[in-house]
């Protein structure tokens, strides 16, 4: 942080006199203040926030290398923007975050625009070391409810009150919101690689799978356990071993340099050697950043080599429908020559 020199260098080189940006997530990479309404405007020389009575005061304070302008009334944003680009004919937006009613409305006010998602969408793949250690900060908030659910995991209680419990101690160790709503599922349920807590209780023999993360800074941490609760039969243990030496497979793959596909490969080849393949249905890990899920990922469409200082997620599983499912997730950097696993927590097979 800031990125906006970073955002500037980019438009040039594009061939952009401005960038109009209105996703709340942007805008905050941008100029590193959070806000819901209102836009940013980047010149090649300056940058405006322009925004409401409910944020100008505490954008004056927080937002970084630029003007904030206050719009009401009359002067709507539509107007700000309109005067601000005056004599500019190269005009980018990004066309990914908008709606087509939102992209034909600019472009109406502006005469035209040009496609340029791919500014930010590139320049947010590496992470700087602000990013990287605010990720790594919410990981360790996740970490520290993660210590304390297991010391209270137990036949009985519900697959919500867990994921309820994750929850309360992630804000109470200083998480600013769930990066997503918290995966906790138990038994026949661990099966669901995205399934919902609800009123089912765990029982002895139970897999349980947790999957949450909390923000710090504005940026996610994620990453799931799967425990037994009192015992585990020889096919399970075989399968917890199974995603476990497959996840390691991928993390000694991942590095920048590497294609996306080649690190989900290492992993997949792993679980299909041990009869698995068809029950490991999604990609091995998704970039990470402001938003839970970014490009670029490491699963088998991604042809393109990983850049440094990605930061991806390492999350191989099996799931065998209506029986029980592992998945075993951390966090990676990527690096020139390999990558940091900035995720701590204990791996080996929990029966508690």
């Amino acid at each position: 942080m800031p990125h906006m020199k970073n955002i500037q260098a980019a438009m040039a080189e594009a061939g952009l006199e401005a960038l109009l940006l209105t996703d709340p997530v942007c805008c905050r990479y941008a100029t590193g203040f959070s806000f819901t309404d209102g836009a940013v405007l980047v010149r090649r020389e300056d940058a405006f926030l322009i925004t409401d009575a409910r944020y100008t005061e505490a954008a004056e304070k927080e937002a970084r290398d630029v003007t904030v302008l206050e719009y009401s009334g009359k002067r709507s944003p539509y107007v700000l923007v309109t005067e601000l680009c005056q004599g500019l004919s190269a005009i980018g937006a990004e066309e990914e975050r908008m709606s087509v009613a939102e992209w034909r409305g600019w472009a109406e006010k502006l005469g035209s625009l040009q496609e340029a998602s791919g500014i930010l969408k590139g320049l947010r793949q590496s992470k700087d070391s602000f990013e990287r250690e605010s990720l790594i900060a919410a990981q360790r908030i996740a970490e520290r409810a993660l210590n304390h659910v297991l010391g209270m995991l137990r036949p009985g209680l519900t697959e919500k009150e867990v994921a309820a419990e994750l929850t309360y101690r992630m804000l109470l160790y200083g998480g600013e919101e769930m990066s997503f709503d918290p995966i906790v599922v138990t038994g026949a349920k661990t099966s669901l690689p995205h399934g919902v807590p609800g009123d089912r209780v765990i029982r002895a023999g139970d897999f349980v799978t947790m999957d949450f993360g909390t923000k710090k800074n504005g940026y996610c941490s994620d990453m799931t356990r799967t425990v037994a609760i009192g015992s585990a039969t020889d096919e399970m243990r075989r399968v917890y071993e199974t995603v476990l030496e497959a996840q390691l497979a991928g993390i000694a793959a991942a590095r920048a340099g590497v294609r996306g596909c080649d690190i989900d490969g290492a992993a997949r080849a792993v679980i299909a050697a041990a009869g698995y393949g068809d029950f490991f249905g999604h990609g091995f890990g998704h970039s990470l950043g402001l938003e839970i899920h970014e490009p670029p990922n490491a699963n088998p469409r991604n042809k393109r080599p990983m850049p440094a200082g990605a930061v991806i997620s390492a999350e191989p599983g099996i799931y065998l429908p209506g029986r029980f499912g592992v998945r075993i997730e951390d966090v990676l950097i990527l690096g020139e020559n390999g990558c940091e696993n900035i995720t701590k927590a204990p791996k080996e097979l929990l029966i508690l």
